[in-house]
């Protein structure tokens, strides 16, 4: 009896110390802290601070490397040193080809390796830089390369890169430094410049038979690409279509080729604002109708050339014979006249007569100028009768047409030889039936 009994005190004894030991050893693992090598971090962390910083072009790439879980366990193992580049270093400094090759899903090698080359597996503070005198010192990186901290004229470098935020982040496992600009590997460099030699051999474009330039009889040349808004390379003779027998190339679309600007619509605009302006309707209509010339215009404008245009008004087309108008390419060539290559307001014109008393300016009549001088406080363009003046300044001005009212309507002017005086005498170009425009006469 007393044998059973103490038999079964120690069997009770036995459970209970077993019992008592397992809620020991699950207490002890509820209160235990993870191991610094787990891989977690908390709030307080570096790289929780790096993700969290004004420096997002680099978070961003970290995250896309997939090197969170990597850094974590860098961490985890002891304290870091991050030399984090500004964004604008990764948005407007660096080659666009260079961040596409980084992003590319083929190259994430490329990309963790140049990432992992800007942090250091130890803290290094800036009170911690090597001195002027002790030259660069060298510090092994996380991707198993090396890179060296130098002081010199008064500025901490890592490698190329200037620190320009020291100690800008610290953490009790590490601290982060902004630099200037990103540092590249060697090894990365390489990688992307065999690449793109592979890339340039493989896409190499066939080019065709070598093209003649119609303009100027002889090969055309690849020029450099011109920015927007810079002249262009042509003189406005060599732009201009073969003649008014020929029919003129059309005026491009907006956004074609070589052209920045919408030619065709500046030259709608100015007639249009011709007609609202009112007295400017058979200039507006030769324009329009009876000739091609605002096609030719705007595909002058389109091609970047800069045109004023002295427009007589009404009362002065009405003087106008039939004759004068009835010849073939003589409408063409009126207004041929009374157009000036040049950008030019009614306050340019007045300043350059006053200052130079007569200024002769040319025109797309060539090699015909018109001449211009002061009178009466205006600017008076040709001479005796068949001069006019600016009558109606600044109709239309956009910073590349401008349109100057006159009241008179212009022909050149030639020097016409005269036997029995033997003195130049200037006649007035007029236009006879059965004759060119143009063609001078002399008379022996």
């Amino acid at each position: 009896m007393d044998r059973r009994i103490y038999g079964g005190s120690a069997a009770i004894n036995l459970i209970l110390s077993l019992l008592l030991f397992s809620a020991t050893s699950a207490l002890s693992k509820k209160n235990q802290i993870p191991s610094s090598g787990s891989g977690q971090i908390n709030s307080n962390s570096v790289l929780v601070a790096l993700l969290d910083s004004r420096y997002t072009e680099i978070s961003e790439l970290v995250e896309k490397a997939l090197l969170l879980q990597t850094l974590e366990e860098a961490v985890g193992r002891h304290n870091i040193t991050i030399f984090a580049p500004r964004n604008e270093a990764l948005e407007r400094d660096l080659d666009p080809e260079f961040k596409r090759f980084l992003l590319e899903p083929g190259n994430l090698k490329s990309l963790q390796t140049l990432l992992m080359f800007h942090i250091i597996p130890n803290r290094v503070g800036s009170e911690q830089w090597p001195e002027e005198e002790s030259g660069r010192v060298k510090h092994d990186t996380l991707g198993s390369d090396h890179v060296h901290l130098i002081n010199g004229d008064g500025k901490k470098m890592v490698d190329s890169a200037e620190i320009i935020r020291p100690d800008d982040l610290t953490r009790p496992d590490g601290l982060i430094h902004g630099i200037e600009r990103l540092l590249i590997p060697r090894s990365v460099q390489e990688d992307f410049n065999r690449r793109r030699s592979l890339q340039s051999i493989s896409a190499v474009l066939p080019e065709g038979a070598p093209e003649v330039d119609p303009r100027t009889n002889r090969l055309k040349k690849k020029p450099a690409p011109a920015p927007a808004g810079s002249p262009p390379a042509l003189p406005i003779q060599s732009a201009m279509a073969p003649g008014p027998s020929l029919a003129p190339a059309p005026a491009p679309g907006p956004g074609g080729k070589n052209h920045h600007f919408d030619g065709e619509a500046q030259v709608k605009d100015f007639i249009h604002t011709l007609l609202h302006y009112g007295g400017y309707n058979e200039m507006a209509d030769i324009l329009v109708n009876l000739t091609s010339l605002a096609t030719e215009m705007g595909r002058l404008v389109s091609e970047g050339y800069v045109l004023t245009v002295l427009a007589p008004n009404d009362e002065a087309m009405a003087k106008l014979t039939a004759d004068q108008l009835s010849e073939p390419g003589a409408p063409e060539q009126i207004v041929y006249y009374h157009i000036i290559p040049e950008y030019q307001t009614e306050e340019s014109m007045y300043n350059s007569v006053r200052r130079f008393g007569k200024v002769k300016f040319d025109t797309l009549r060539f090699p015909h100028k018109v001449a211009a001088k002061e009178a009466d406080g205006s600017v008076k363009f040709g001479d005796g009768e068949r001069s006019a003046y600016l009558f109606d300044p600044d109709i239309y001005t956009d910073g590349r047409i401008s349109v100057q009212g006159i009241d008179g309507v212009l022909f050149p002017e030639v020097e016409e030889i005269v036997e029995s005086v033997k003195k130049p005498v200037k006649k007035v170009v007029q236009q006879r039936r059965g004759t060119s425009f143009g063609l001078v006469s002399l008379i022996l």
